[in-house]
């Protein structure tokens, strides 16, 4: 298109320089030059050398403004010097060997990509004796995997990698007593705990009722996150020492089922034992197993578990506490679905904002007899209306002895027997005595460690009132004279030293 335009324009400026030499005149006539004349001067031909030499001009300007066309390929750019290209750091198992379809033992395979990461490039440390692997990924791109043994790290001392996207099968010969995935020390290292910063990410882990799930030993800040881990017949997941390992957004069961199971009496192993200090497990649903989570550490936090994994009437537990004289859990916004809170001699325990569904009630278990800083408030109770308390003590080793700040109050209830450490009452008569009997709502038994009452009477007299008796968690009031009156109590068993 610009040749053409660039044509056109010439041709118009040589028509306009030949009209130069044009003489047009009005009429049908018109005179040419008198061309031997001006050849007789010598001027034509001046002209036409000018005209000649500026045509020359238009076209050497045009053809050095116009690249010239030609059928040869243009020369290659020159290269530019270019960095080596760095290697990703994923690791893809199917390259080492792995079989996706899980027909085949994959177990050599998988370790040899473990192994590869962790001896591929590193980037300083972490904490202290802690190699940091930069992020290092083994995926196992979305296959399923068969292995016969545990995959464990090779080495001690090392952490930022991250395990996902695919699916690992226990052979028929797995060890019984071991786990798919094994985060404990296969050698020493100069760091105080094994590993730090390993994610386990989006697999789904079927044990094939062979052993567990995933064990965590002595790690720090180990991430579990969106795993389905099914068929174990010891233990989901495992975690031993350490702290801060964080299981969140997973689906336990020994049994693939969504309740209702007519094996569910025979349901047993464990989902979650935590064995460690500040751990977190945050929407979580436990499905199958004799107990949904056990707790054996201290400062850890569960949020947003549902457990549904085996009915208290069939001896399941949803959440069970077993560090006596030292709790200090936090079970808050959790989902006990027939399935019930036991905890051990509780020191330091919050349980709140919780929903209790089909008479699941938590049971306080007397070991040393120690009942301190305990807050069970604002949680849902529904049952069945068989009588079932929401709050109950187990005092077969020993009764409680040392009980001190203890509220279990701002409890809402259908269907079973509300309990707490206060309660109000009301009592009318016309005599000298008033009583108020708690004990069906107050949790410790003959504990009434603070009174509040009134006194309001409609009679003439101004009798003189006190309190008289608390035994049995009984109130009585008593007047000097015989009168009419209205007596409200208020009654606290938290004592608060």
């Amino acid at each position: 298109m610009e040749a053409a335009a660039m044509q056109r324009k010439m041709l118009t400026i040589i028509m306009g320089l030949a009209s130069l030499f044009t003489v047009h005149v009005n009429g049908e006539n018109s005179l040419l030059f008198d061309h031997q004349k001006l050849s007789s001067d010598g001027h034509y031909h001046d002209q036409m050398q000018k005209v000649q030499a500026f045509m020359d001009s238009l076209l050497t300007r045009r053809q050095l403004a116009t690249p010239s066309i030609s059928s040869s390929p243009a020369p290659a750019p020159q290269a530019t010097h270019q960095p080596p290209l760095y290697r990703p750091r994923v690791y893809e198992v199917t390259s080492y060997g792995a079989d996706p379809t899980g027909k085949l033992d994959s177990t050599e395979a998988l370790l040899k990509a473990i192994k590869d990461a962790f001896n591929g490039p590193s980037e300083g440390f972490l904490m202290k004796g802690i190699t940091n692997l930069g992020g290092a990924h083994i995926s196992l791109q979305g296959g399923n995997y068969m292995i016969s043994k545990p995959l464990r790290l090779p080495a001690a001392g090392a952490g930022n990698l991250m395990i996902s996207g695919g699916t690992l099968t226990a052979s028929d010969d797995f060890p019984t007593d071991a786990y798919l995935i094994d985060l404990s020390a296969s050698s020493s290292s100069s760091s105080s705990y094994n590993y730090e910063y390993i994610t386990i990410k989006d697999l789904m882990l079927d044990c094939n009722y062979r052993g567990g799930g995933i064990s965590v030993i002595n790690s720090l800040r180990t991430s579990i996150d969106n795993c389905y881990i099914a068929h174990f017949k010891t233990e989901g997941i495992s975690v031993q020492n350490g702290h801060e390992t964080y299981i969140r957004n997973s689906f336990l069961g020994q049994h693939i089922t969504a309740g209702g199971d007519p094996g569910e009496r025979n349901f047993s192993g464990t989902a979650i034992n935590l064995m460690g200090n500040d751990n977190a497990v945050t929407d979580v649903v436990i499905f199958s197993a004799a107990i949904g989570v056990m707790v054996s550490g201290q400062a850890n936090t569960l949020s947003g578990v549902h457990c549904y994994n085996k009915a208290t009437g069939f001896g399941g537990t949803g959440i069970y506490l077993k560090l006596p004289s030292l709790t200090q859990t936090r079970i808050v916004n959790c989902y006990l679905d027939y399935s019930g809170i036991v905890a051990e001699d509780p020191v330091q325990l919050t349980i709140s904002s919780s929903f209790f569904l089909g008479d699941a009630y938590i049971l306080l278990k007397s070991i040393n007899g120690l009942a301190k800083g305990i807050n069970i408030v604002d949680n849902m109770f529904s049952g069945s209306d068989k009588g079932i308390e929401i709050v109950q003590l187990d005092q077969s080793k020993g009764s409680f002895k040392q009980i001190d700040q203890v509220v279990v109050d701002r409890n809402n209830v259908r269907g079973m027997n509300l309990k707490a450490t206060v309660a109000k009452g009301s009592v009318q008569g016309n005599g000298t005595k008033w009583t108020i009997d708690f004990s069906p709502v107050l949790l410790f038994p003959n504990l009434i460690d603070h009174v509040q009452y009134s006194l309001s009477s409609s009679g003439t007299l101004f009798p003189s009132h006190a309190l008289r008796n608390v035994s049995e968690n009984r109130v009585v009031i008593e007047s000097n004279v015989a009168v009419p009156a209205n007596v409200f109590v208020m009654v606290d068993q938290g004592v608060s030293s």
